[in-house]
């Protein structure tokens, strides 16, 4: 308790938005210090992780066949455990910075109805990433308090929080979630239908990375007639 109290002066406190597409680090009284892709790069014949978030965003379709980006979460929760829990540690060091005797404590948000499976691996992940005392909140009640909704009060607030994997429809009141339904339908699905309809009406293959003004001008190459793809 007591090494508790003196830890939390010197430490960086932090919650974590462990997203499917995307992940956010926020920091009491400094605001948002990171957001970026939740993506790991990781060389297929040794496992060794290469590169966290933007960094193993810009190395898709730039590296040798042995090295693949992936994302070790699905639909908001834990796929790959091991590659989840160096993402978390990279990201509470990348905003920590101390890597001894003190640790952060961290919030992490997890979609609504995970199993207690599920939330043990969250858990146990943080752990072993170096947070300390880590604590759950459901997505939903985050969004809602975020949004400055009054979660406390008795009456009913609606909350539709749309992330890449999951799309949560939730109503909150006294302080608790009263109903919720939690869609495997999200941000994801909603970029592959533009993408799709843009290539049908429009004769443009598009895809999902950015990049150089090279990579922007490859994604704008009509398909169709005319081009060796074409009919």
């Amino acid at each position: 308790m007591f090494w508790s109290k003196i830890a939390s002066k010197f430490s960086q406190d932090m919650g974590i938005d462990l997203g499917t597409a995307n992940s956010l680090v926020y920091v009491k009284g400094k605001g948002i210090l990171l957001r970026e892709p939740s993506v790991v790069a990781i060389d297929k014949l040794t496992g060794k992780v290469l590169a966290v978030g933007e960094e193993a965003k810009r190395m898709i379709g730039r590296t040798p066949a042995n090295i693949i980006a992936v994302r070790p979460l699905k639909d908001g929760v834990i796929a790959d455990f091991d590659i989840t829990e160096k993402m978390l540690s990279y990201f509470i060091t990348k905003i920590h910075k101390r890597r001894t005797l003190v640790h952060p404590q961290v919030i992490i948000g997890i979609p609504y109805g995970v199993t207690e499976v599920e939330k043990r691996a969250v858990l146990d992940a943080a752990i072993r990433a170096g947070a300390r005392d880590p604590q759950l909140i459901e997505e939903p009640m985050a969004s809602a308090i975020g949004c400055g909704l009054p979660v406390t009060e008795p009456r009913g607030s609606m909350i539709v929080d749309i992330g890449g994997g999951t799309t949560e429809v939730a109503v909150i009141s006294l302080g608790g979630i009263v109903t919720c339904r939690s869609i495997r339908i999200a941000g994801d699905e909603i970029d592959e239908a533009i993408a799709s309809y843009i290539r049908r009406v429009h004769n443009l293959l598009i895809g999902k990375h950015g990049g150089d003004d090279k990579d922007k001008h490859r994604l704008s190459l009509p398909i169709g007639r005319g081009t060796p793809n074409g009919g």
